[in-house]
């Protein structure tokens, strides 16, 4: 008699593979990417911009925690170019951000999440 429906390779599903082993992967695989993201939070990441007259440090959550800007880049005159340099300075820290995050979590190889 012949064998209807189911999985191939019988019982097993999958391939073979056993359901409960494959929660237990999928737990851990959870429980590493927290704790990567936890460790990402408590980073720093600094940038500079106009030669290091404009200096940011944001945190790995993106939160802005601190802008240094010399004195000597300030014109009254020219407002414009400072604002500029903030925003260049401002992104680049972000950036850096997003490639410790992309590099944080691509180790873990999953099909649509990455």
């Amino acid at each position: 008699m012949s064998k209807r429906g189911g999985f191939p390779g019988g019982m097993g599903g999958f391939g073979g593979m056993n359901i409960n082993n494959l929660m237990k992967e999928a737990k851990k695989m959870q429980a590493d990417i927290e704790k990567s993201q936890a460790e990402l939070a408590t980073k720093e990441f600094d940038a500079t911009a106009g030669g290091g007259a404009i200096s940011v440090k944001v945190t790995g959550e993106k939160a802005l925690k601190e802008i240094k800007i010399k004195p000597e880049v300030v014109d009254p005159e020219d407002v414009e170019m400072l604002e500029d340099l903030i925003i260049t300075c401002v992104n680049e820290a972000l950036r850096k951000v997003d490639s410790a995050q992309s590099a944080s979590m691509g180790k873990y190889n999953i099909p649509g999440i990455m």
